[in-house]
């Protein structure tokens, strides 16, 4: 298709051109830091910890707290985890090389359905490449509708909602604003759980030992958040009862916790870390650990669990820990996601 800009027919010589209309689609990930050096740390944290979001307490309490004493000591330690686990070939973090590996497949689908119709990209919500750079870009490139696409399986404000919001903060400085739509979560469309079962089953039949059980890690969220409406604890549960259905097991085979809780508050339980341990206490001695709210394996999967809590279940006498990958870019999760916004382009295309 050809792509020039044009005066819009009977319009005077002088009207701005207009590209050939496109609909954009706009996939979202967490973020990442541009390295693991201080500074680069420092800069990422800053802009996490201060979505408030993601940490609602008063900034008059917060911030004093974060700027003086959190972002002085945590930029480092954070640092060495991300170095742990960066990719050095291609000077970026797992979820980076990730999401672009997801980005071309689904870029590649997309075309092939839909030629160059479309256009597909990924921003991330705090760190480069930004949201408000990638819209911009898709404006430019004459994107008349934006399907814009949290990569998060699971809803939770501090995840989905946050990057809802910055979404609509750029949109609002745009001259000629885009008709817009958001995906909602999809923690139990059949292909996103058939996906799920697939990457269990293929671990599972590749294991030297089979694990006597299965953990489902989410990411944990304060339990005041469920009390106060936000639906994703109940819908992380829902995604293990589903999984278990669809696996044929019983519930001595399968449970749900939650990773990485931060600060005083009491969070939702049970805690992965001590649970895996009051597993190897018990007796049992070989798990498999997936972390099923994560699209794209991170700092919480490659060195979290794979680092931490698999420490915790080895240290209380765990024998075998079986870490299994999110689904990244592999094919059945690809086609998943492409099912999910063909369904979300009806109407448009």
């Amino acid at each position: 298709m050809d792509t020039t800009a044009v005066c819009p027919a009977h319009a005077p010589s002088d009207h701005p051109k207009i590209k050939p209309a496109k609909v954009g689609i706009l996939l979202a990930n967490l973020g990442t830091p541009d390295n693991y050096d201080y500074w680069s740390m420092r800069r990422y944290l800053n802009e996490f910890l201060s979505d408030r979001r993601v940490i609602d307490y008063s900034p008059f309490l917060w911030q004093p707290l974060l700027q003086l004493i959190i972002l002085t000591k945590r930029p480092f330690s954070s640092g060495e985890a991300y170095k742990s686990i960066w990719n050095e070939d291609e000077g970026e973090s797992p979820l980076m090389t990730i999401t672009k590996k997801q980005t071309a497949k689904i870029k590649d689908r997309m075309h092939a359905t839909y030629g160059d119709d479309v256009i597909v990209d990924f921003c991330m919500r705090y760190g480069n490449p930004s949201t408000k750079s990638k819209v911009r870009e898709m404006i430019d490139a004459g994107c008349q509708k934006i399907l814009f696409f949290p990569l998060y399986p699971h809803y939770a404000g501090a995840t989905s909602a946050t990057a809802n919001d910055q979404f609509f903060r750029v949109l609002m400085k745009e001259k000629w604003q885009p008709p817009v739509r958001t995906v909602e979560a999809y923690y139990a469309r059949p292909d996103y759980i058939e996906a799920l079962a697939q990457s269990i089953e293929t671990a599972y039949a590749n294991a030297e030992k089979k694990p006597e059980i299965l953990v489902c890690s989410y990411h944990g969220v304060p339990q005041r958040y469920l009390m106060e409406g936000d639906p994703y604890h109940c819908q992380c549960q829902k995604t293990t009862r589903l999984l278990k259905e669809r696996l044929g097991w019983d519930d001595t085979q399968i449970i749900t916790t939650f990773q990485s809780k931060f600060g005083p508050e009491e969070w939702l339980q049970p805690y992965t870390v001590e649970e895996v341990a009051r597993l190897a206490e018990k007796g049992r001695t070989n798990i498999a650990v997936c972390a099923p709210a994560f699209s794209a394996d991170c700092i919480e999967t490659l060195e979290e669990i794979n680092e931490e809590i698999k420490e915790s279940f080895e240290e209380a006498g765990g024998e075998d820990f079986l870490y299994i990958p999110c689904l990244n870019d592999d094919a059945a999760h690809i086609e998943a996601l492409g099912n999910i916004i063909d369904d979300n382009l009806k109407g448009w295309i």
